[in-house]
């Protein structure tokens, strides 16, 4: 009954919430002191994975033959399970925020609760007649014994009562919130949903004893799976608006870099100053470095645009049906080509007008645009693509 094939409902899960709280602990780490929020959140993933650790079959026998007392990590798993519970309704008081002492007053208030429920599960258990052993059906082996009827049902309505107050408030929230933060809204109101699942599974095999009826393959067979895909959506729940952000702006980040490879080219051989980077740079300092590089070798080539170059090119892209800002970009593109090509020649045109944005303002050539700008992009796209450009270069 304790094969391996049983431990895997409990592995699983505990160790994607240890996951999500390594993911989480540099800013768990920064913030502990200051941030009630991220105290909630990390005891809330420290406590869930402890309650599939130490809730293996394994486990539990463990724990029993150490302090010589049969079934004592029921309690003691019970206990865990209901102080993530507490855990739960702390974390949504604070994330709806209000009045800090009102906030304060529901957080002592949750606290006294459901530490009276972690004492009446200690104090029914010291009563309770519970001698043998029962590593997965306790609830049921155990449902209508004096003291641990009364214990199996307290850890059931305290785990239910937070489970149904948690998935409501944070439904609730759906509609306030978008992109990565909403998906990961969803997955916890599913996963809070299906814990509430989990406990009526228990609940109808316990009732089902109370009647005369067998329905304990319900509790042994059906309730554990169930409790692996709950922390399983929570544990995405956390993780998903944390590293789903960081996965985007990784994405965007490697598509400048990569769409500004054809401006780097087309100033290389300039003498723009830029040192050679390691290989385990950040890719985020890589763009940097090459969006200075870019701005460095426009300021290098500013005495060589020649605005009467860039407005014919542009005359040309809008004759060629092209939108005005992607005309704009063709047209300095163009302007650039021209500069390099005056600039190796060694024949000043004079202080142009400089590169202009994609909208066509003039700004001064040598003026680096912002991290998210997408003009030197629009520009590197046009060098690339644009058959003005390649009409251009073909000119003598």
């Amino acid at each position: 009954m304790t094969s391996d094939k049983f431990y895997i409902p409990y592995l699983i899960p505990a160790a994607i919430l240890t996951l999500a709280l390594a993911i989480r602990l540099p800013v768990i780490m920064r913030f502990w002191r200051i941030d009630p929020n991220v105290r909630s959140l990390s005891g809330l993933l420290l406590l869930g994975s402890a309650v599939f650790y130490f809730g293996r079959p394994k486990s539990l026998a463990l724990l029993n033959s150490s302090t010589g007392v049969s079934n004592f990590a029921a309690p003691l798993v019970y206990s865990l399970l209901t102080m993530f519970c507490a855990y739960c309704l702390i974390m949504v008081i604070h994330w709806r925020g209000g009045d800090p002492r009102g906030v304060r007053r529901t957080t002592w208030t949750i606290w006294s609760v459901y530490a009276g429920v972690v004492a009446g599960l200690w104090i029914t258990f010291a009563f309770a007649d519970v001698p043998v052993e029962r590593l997965r059906d306790l609830d049921t082996y155990y449902a209508n014994t004096p003291w641990m009827r009364e214990h199996i049902l307290l850890y059931l309505a305290a785990h239910t009562a937070a489970c149904l107050i948690t998935a409501t408030v944070i439904r609730t929230w759906l509609r306030e919130v978008a992109g990565w933060l909403r998906a990961g809204l969803v997955f916890l109101v599913i996963g809070f949903v299906l814990n509430l699942a989990y406990d009526a599974v228990k609940l109808i095999a316990i009732v089902a004893r109370w009647t005369g009826h067998d329905l304990d393959w319900l509790s042994t067979y059906v309730a554990p799976p169930i409790a692996s895909v709950c922390a399983l959506f929570v544990a995405v729940g956390f993780i998903l608006p944390h590293a789903g952000q960081a996965a985007q702006v990784l994405w965007t980040d490697y598509r400048q870099y990569r769409s500004l490879a054809p401006f780097v080219r087309e100033l290389d051989g300039l003498d723009t100053g830029s040192l050679r980077l390691p290989r385990r740079t950040p890719l985020s300092r890589r763009l940097v470095q090459r969006r200075t590089q870019i701005s460095d070798g426009l300021l290098r080539l500013q005495p060589y645009m020649d605005p009467g170059v860039r407005d014919r090119a542009l005359a040309e892209a809008l004759a060629r049906d092209e939108a005005p800002e992607r005309a704009a970009a063709t047209a300095d593109a163009v302007a650039v080509v021209a500069a390099v090509r005056s600039l190796r020649r060694g024949v000043p045109v004079g202080a142009g007008a400089g590169v202009r944005d994609s909208a066509g303002a003039g700004t001064a050539a040598a003026a680096p645009g912002p991290a998210g700008s997408p003009d030197l992009v629009a520009v590197a796209r046009a060098l690339r693509r644009s058959p003005v450009v390649g009409s251009f270069r073909e000119r003598p």
